[in-house]
């Protein structure tokens, strides 16, 4: 049974069929075919109960907070700032596409917001400082990987939901890896420009009048995230009532700016209804999967294959970290979430690892899906904002992030306290 779910599964992604229909789809068969529970009798319970809750309202307004920043123009202001500040380091503006994609997403929690909406403001930059293309390409699409991780991340709550984890736990331990994987893409900058001088492009000429002058293009996000992560970590609110909180400070920063109006509310609207819609519908059809793959006892199946290998925990880890990393060049991020946790969180947490550290190590995972080929979503995001040439030279760019991406895995297990020391302090 396990191989037949394994390669349906394959095969109906493989044909580009919606994730959520596949899903549903698999639940049905799987239950006509296997299940003494009848799915058709309990599909209206469950998703009335995961319609409805609460912790799923922020995942709307998360992704309305950042459809609001993008079109405010306070994302390009913050964009420009930063590549003063970041102007004297090999590589100059390139440090600017990472250090303002950690900022969106601290904002945002969306990955694939924040690539298109860093990229849209940096993009002229690459023909007017001349730098490396594929380089400069591979930045964006990597640093806009960092919406998963960074809180507040729209991953993380579903993982939280999935494995019935603290989300606000979640968002502590991963700040700090978010921080340091940003801080690995530019060393990688930095060495690549200092071994290859003219990958680094032309110099940005300001000085510090001109820096202290852009400060204020970068109080807007701040203050964003203050608001929003830092009432969750003080326990004034949760990750639903927080995200409320970041809209409507949103909505007044806009009206600030001079940016608000009733179009732009409108478009807002519409972007987050498109994204939110399509993330509710799959996390429905992968509830009505998994109540299916319970009762069929599948998740036993598996646990059982992995025990029959005697393998230790890192050598299991390690095995499950690859299985990852296959299924990201051909699963979205989302759906390979939504359709792996259920059965791989149980075999994790039995081999003695912390939910809170593998829900940090499982984000970073689903960062290199993002930038693995065929199917990296930010790999398409990129091509699509730049608008010319052909996608190669974004898949190019990203390989040496996505190697930081492993040596920040093979970190996480060396020194599991770079994601659980700021937990084990807020306590």
């Amino acid at each position: 049974m396990l191989t037949v779910t394994v390669v349906v599964l394959a095969v109906l992604i493989a044909a580009s069929i919606p994730i959520a229909a596949v899903l549903t789809w698999l639940a049905f068969t799987l239950d006509h075919s296997f299940s003494f529970l009848p799915l058709k009798r309990a599909m209206a319970e469950i998703a009335w109960q995961t319609g409805t809750e609460f912790l799923l309202v922020a995942i709307p307004l998360f992704i309305l907070m950042g459809e609001i920043l993008l079109r405010s123009k306070i994302a390009e202001r913050m964009y420009e700032a930063l590549s003063l500040w970041f102007s004297w380091l090999p590589g100059g503006v390139m440090h600017a596409n990472i250090a303002s994609c950690a900022m969106f997403a601290a904002t945002s929690g969306s990955s694939v917001a924040t690539a298109a909406t860093v990229g849209t403001a940096a993009m002229p930059e690459i023909d007017r400082r001349k730098y490396n293309e594929p380089l400069f390409l591979g930045s964006l699409a990597a640093g806009g990987t960092l919406g998963i991780l960074i809180p507040p991340s729209i991953n993380l709550i579903i993982y939280g939901l999935l494995t019935e984890t603290s989300v606000p736990t979640l968002y502590i331990a991963s700040f700090l890896p978010g921080l340091l994987l940003a801080g690995l893409f530019m060393l990688i900058i930095v060495v690549i420009c200092v071994l290859s001088p003219g990958a680094g492009g032309q110099k940005v000429e300001t000085d510090w009048a001109a820096r202290a002058r852009s400060l204020s293009a970068l109080l807007p996000p701040v203050m964003l995230f203050a608001i929003v992560v830092g009432s969750i970590y003080a326990g004034w609110a949760t990750p639903t009532e927080a995200a409320s909180l970041g809209v409507v400070a949103s909505i007044m920063l806009a009206a600030f700016n001079g940016t608000l109006s009733i179009e732009m509310i409108r478009t807002a609207l519409e972007g987050m209804l498109r994204t939110s819609t399509m993330i509710m519908l799959i996390v429905t059809a992968a509830i009505f999967l998994n109540f299916v793959l319970a009762a069929v006892g599948l998740p036993r199946e598996i646990v059982g294959a992995l025990e029959a290998l005697n393998w230790g925990p890192l050598e299991t880890l390690a095995l499950i970290i690859v299985i990852y990393l296959v299924l990201g060049c051909f699963m979205e991020t989302m759906s390979m979430l939504i359709a792996t946790t259920p059965l791989i969180a149980p075999i994790v947490l039995s081999l003695g690892y912390d939910p809170i550290w593998f829900g940090v190590v499982l984000m970073i995972l689903l960062e290199t899906a993002l930038i693995t080929p065929p199917i990296g979503v930010n790999l398409f995001v990129v091509q699509g904002v730049r608008g010319r040439g052909n996608i190669n030279q974004v898949i190019i760019g990203s390989l040496p992030f996505l190697g930081a991406m492993l040596v920040m895995i093979a970190l996480l297990i060396a020194f599991p306290n770079i994601a659980l020391w700021l937990p084990e302090m807020m306590k």
